[in-house]
């Protein structure tokens, strides 16, 4: 963790909503006038596509299983290297991860493949990490230690995977089929991985579903937000005005002393209300470190 270099990262599983999250920090950034590097966890993938493809394959025929949840396709080290680094200095080296075909022709390269690596913008005031690691922790990778604030986008699994197998047939051109055949392969590296994030996190966001979804792999849409609640858990966080958010969101109630219960319809107008002050706190306290620093020198 660092004052002066602030993390916050927003961890979950591809078809999470960590995307329409990332949206939303970046209103609050532009509200807070905050320059924040904003960096996608898929860029410390250790693989290209094909190069995965071939590392699935060889692994399937020796009798394991590899996904994307896992430390054999992710390059750890590197990303813990990368949050340390920001965090002592400010500074650090990304790149991108190119999906689709429209992520890829500006670059002139194909789908599935990296940008180079390229130094951070300078003279940011936070850095704003959004990927499936965040959290996590091995017995030689403490990621989650690095992190200011960290935050769980965790839809209930049927709905996790709904989210997924649309969102990777419409926008990224995987056929229902290879995606199915994804959830299954990574459901081990899900559980090892993954799951235990949750409870490192400071704040979980947890979509549930009003509507039938017990068969994921036969719904034709996914449920709209109104179609939904909210669970959000505060884990070791202090102050929190609970009064304050059931009188500001509508339809919102407490379910346990740490879990607010709000409408779907109002998860962005709840994100507003709990996180602006917090990243307001970070900005606040970097500042006065600074200015503590140049007082004393």
């Amino acid at each position: 963790m660092s004052i002066k270099h602030p993390i916050i990262a927003v961890t979950g599983s591809s078809g999470a909503g960590t995307t329409t999250t990332t949206n939303a920090f970046k209103h609050m950034f532009r509200q807070l006038g905050v320059k924040a590097a904003v960096v996608e966890g898929d860029s410390f993938h250790s693989h290209t596509r094909a190069e995965m493809e071939m590392v699935i394959r060889k692994a399937k025929e020796s009798g394991r299983n590899i996904s994307y949840f896992g430390p054999e396709a992710n390059d750890f080290k590197r990303l813990e290297s990368f949050f340390s680094e920001y965090g002592s200095k400010g500074t650090g080296e990304i790149r991108k991860y190119l999906h689709t075909f429209d992520d890829a022709v500006p670059y002139n390269q194909m789908p599935g493949t990296f940008t180079p690596w390229e130094p951070l913008a300078s003279d940011t005031d936070l850095l704003y990490y959004e990927g499936l690691h965040g959290g996590a922790v091995t017995p030689e990778v403490d990621i989650a230690s690095h992190v200011d604030l960290l935050i769980g986008m965790v839809p209930i699994v049927n709905l996790e995977w709904i989210q997924k197998i649309i969102r990777d047939t419409a926008d990224r051109g995987h056929s229902r089929e290879k995606v199915m055949s994804s959830i299954v392969r990574s459901m081990d590296d899900y559980v090892n991985h993954m799951t235990p994030q949750f409870s490192r996190t400071h704040i979980n966001f947890q979509r549930v579903p009003t509507v039938d979804t017990s068969n994921p792999f036969s719904a034709k849409d996914i449920p709209s937000h109104d179609e939904s609640f909210v669970v959000i858990r505060f884990r070791g966080m202090k102050q929190v005005d609970f009064t304050y958010y059931l009188n500001m969101i509508q339809g919102s109630f407490m379910s346990r002393r740490n879990t607010l219960v709000v409408p779907g319809g109002k998860m962005g107008l709840a994100m507003e209300l709990l996180l602006t002050p917090l990243i307001q706190d970070l900005i606040d306290r970097k500042r006065q470190h600074i200015a503590q620093s140049q007082q004393e020198s």
